[in-house]
């Protein structure tokens, strides 16, 4: 009962964002969360596995970005570093329409995610076993989507390296960080700037008046990346950009 109870809270949550939740896809979420705090047992995959905890800093985290792009006009989006799945997860949940690709370097978080696209019968997410810095290279990913979103914890200019070369021209990046980033910003300036991007907007704000704070860098792409980067495999994390 204090499961559903919490469910409840968390559908009138996003009907305060405009998100309007089916009963079906709030019960995809309770399959999502038990199927992270079981193979959370078995592999590491967050910190965070309170129902109360998940719902706020995982699940409407990863979609609060609808506040800040119109996702409607959005019909592919890849997710960098995805992890436990989060944003892409979520997003795919309640954005169907969209079609969600979902990297990440380590092949157990990939296991897990493919159940967990199984489980939930998500036919709009693929899940992919890689770096970025490589996947970055094939044709097939490179300048091919309209968002790029990473809630990994990289520098801004590592991630700028990682994320812009995935979106094409007019397309967003958007890094969710947390709540100071003027230091990574200004370090980051130029390296946004030779990949293609520029900073358009930094929300910055508390999670449904919570203790929880997020910020938003979202970037446009508004030039072809040059092919040169990303650099190989390690090199934008051991020397990034500046």
């Amino acid at each position: 009962m204090m499961d559903e109870f919490q469910f409840n809270q968390f559908a009138e949550k996003l009907k305060s964002i405009e998100i309007v939740p089916t009963p079906a896809q709030i019960d995809q979420f309770q399959n999502y969360y038990h199927l992270l705090v079981e193979w959370n047992q078995k592999i590491n995959l967050t910190a965070i596995t309170e129902l109360s905890d998940v719902i706020l800093k995982h699940f409407l985290d990863s979609v609060i970005i609808s506040r800040y792009v119109d996702l409607s006009k959005i019909h592919s989006c890849i997710d960098i570093g995805t992890g436990a799945g989060f944003p892409g997860i979520p997003l795919a949940i309640l954005y169907p329409e969209i079609q969600f690709t979902l990297l990440d370097s380590l092949n157990k978080r990939i296991t897990f995610l493919n159940e967990v696209i199984h489980a939930l019968n998500l036919t709009n997410v693929h899940a992919f076993h890689g770096r970025a810095e490589e996947y970055a290279g094939k044709e097939m990913f490179r300048e091919s989507f309209d968002l790029c979103v990473s809630r990994a914890v990289s520098k801004l200019s590592v991630l700028a390296e990682y994320c812009i070369p995935y979106i094409k021209k007019d397309g967003l990046f958007v890094s969710y960080k947390a709540e100071h980033v003027e230091d990574e910003l200004a370090d980051s300036k130029h390296a946004i700037s030779l990949l293609g991007g520029k900073v358009v907007k930094v929300p910055s704000f508390s999670l449904f008046d919570s203790d929880f704070h997020r910020t938003f860098v979202i970037i446009k792409k508004i030039n072809n990346t040059p092919k040169k980067y990303p650099r190989s495999s390690g090199i934008p994390a051991k020397k990034p950009l500046v």
